[in-house]
């Protein structure tokens, strides 16, 4: 009988260790099969563990002048220290948009608990546009059908990577005279990926969109209210807008200037004041979209695509305008946004990353070039230089450069070229 009870207790020693390995065996294989879960747009968008930012790797005064995949692997690396997980493209009509997705790969392959996903843009036209010729905003692009063939080949060959498609980029909005097309185009395009994923020719989750300004998406004037942007809301899988404060300092100012009960208030506490009306601006122009969504009957996701603050400004938006861009109020918009989209579940699509020096070409200091959150030499502006001091860059470089702060970190030396707004 003894020998009996001393079989049974090792049997159940036995037993009971034999669960515990088990049991860890699971444990292990459920956490390594969660890690590398597939991730959709579904599980990025609106998760604040997926930072989102806008990014070209543009160095130079062309976009002739391609960055090559080793810069592109130095930029990605850069964004990733920062906890950015989702990069915008805005076209695949140049290798920039591929090549990036080459870099990342290869990060991905060097490591595989690296992560990156992409919103790949497709960009799209009027007749011609960009052309000498008169823009005929009734018909589209002959080259709108390639770029939307290109953008879906590489949205089949990195479906690991590539979770959104674009179909234009302020491309129904109509100060964009140059190129702006009717609703109608993008909701071809946009029903045309549909079909593709219904068909299996696309992954099943990637989520198409467009994104557009604010008033493009109905928030704004009553002429954009037709039934082609009824339709196109319905084919889309969320809403992506722009919106932009910044611009509105000079173009819709009420919201800027200084009111006559701010007069007594310090310079710094009326540029902190502004900011703050600032952010209060872009709330209120998403909630006009999602206020005519609900009015359709719309119940989709509405994320932020695009919204910024330049750094440096001569014209509207500096000494002789707006008085809007400096790296101050660029470091407090950039808190501030964050802060509210992450807490509302918003994802944001920062504009940018990176100063693209191209986009005002003959003009250094024109606003277009300074929304980067770091210098084309790789300095850190304002807002990141909390993350420098913590030495999250430490080993990291763009084209060779250390990635130290703007100003040398000076605070007060930065504070000298900050302007209050202009008085009511």
């Amino acid at each position: 009988m003894k020998w009996t009870f001393i079989k049974s207790l090792c049997y159940g020693m036995a037993l009971t260790m034999a669960f515990s390995c088990n049991k860890k065996t699971i444990e292990v294989e459920s956490v390594q099969s969660t890690k590398h879960k597939e991730v959709t747009a579904k599980d990025i968008l609106g998760n604040p563990d997926y930072q989102a930012i806008s990014y070209e790797g543009y160095r130079d005064l062309s976009r002739e002048i391609q960055p090559s995949i080793a810069q592109l692997m130095e930029d990605v690396k850069i964004l990733s220290a920062m906890g950015i997980k989702v990069l915008r493209t805005y076209n695949v009509q140049f290798p920039h948009a591929a090549n990036l997705l080459k870099a990342i790969r290869e990060l991905k392959n060097a490591d595989p608990d690296f992560e990156m996903y992409v919103m790949l843009g497709a960009w799209i036209d009027c007749k011609n546009a960009w052309t000498d010729m008169e823009p005929d905003h009734e018909v589209e692009s002959e080259q709108n059908a390639e770029e939307i063939e290109r953008a879906a080949a590489l949205a089949n060959e990195y479906p690991d990577i590539v979770k959104i498609l674009a179909v234009g980029n302020e491309a129904m909005v109509k100060w964009a005279t140059a190129y702006y097309v009717q609703p109608w185009v993008i909701l071809k395009w946009v029903n045309h990926l549909q079909e593709m994923k219904a068909s299996g020719d696309l992954p099943k989750d990637l989520w198409i969109t467009s994104s557009d300004d604010f008033s493009s998406w109905g928030g704004g004037d009553p002429m954009y209210h037709t039934e082609d942007l009824e339709k196109l809301a319905h084919a889309v899988d969320y809403i992506s807008i722009h919106t932009y404060p910044f611009h509105n300092s000079h173009y819709n100012p009420d919201f800027w200037r200084v009111p006559n009960e701010e007069s007594q208030l310090s310079e710094i506490e009326k540029v902190d004041a502004a900011m703050l009306r600032a952010i209060d601006f872009a709330k209120m122009q998403y909630d006009s979209v999602a206020s005519y969504m609900r009015g359709l009957g719309v119940e989709k996701p509405i994320h932020i695509g695009e919204t910024g603050w330049a750094s440096v400004s001569d014209g509207f938006y500096g000494t002789e305008g707006s008085l809007a861009a400096d790296e101050y109020k660029l470091g407090l918009y950039y808190k501030h946004m964050r802060e509210w989209t992450n807490a509302a579940g918003i994802s944001c699509f920062y504009f940018e990353g990176f100063d693209e020096p191209w986009k005002d070409s003959q003009n250094p200091i024109g606003s277009e070039n300074h929304f980067g959150l770091f210098t084309v030499k790789g300095e850190a502006k304002y807002p990141l230089w909390d993350l420098v001091d913590q030495g999250i860059f430490e080993n990291l470089s763009r084209d060779g450069n250390p990635i130290i702060k703007t100003y040398g970190g000076d605070k007060e030396k930065l504070l000298q070229e900050v302007m209050a707004p202009p008085y009511r």
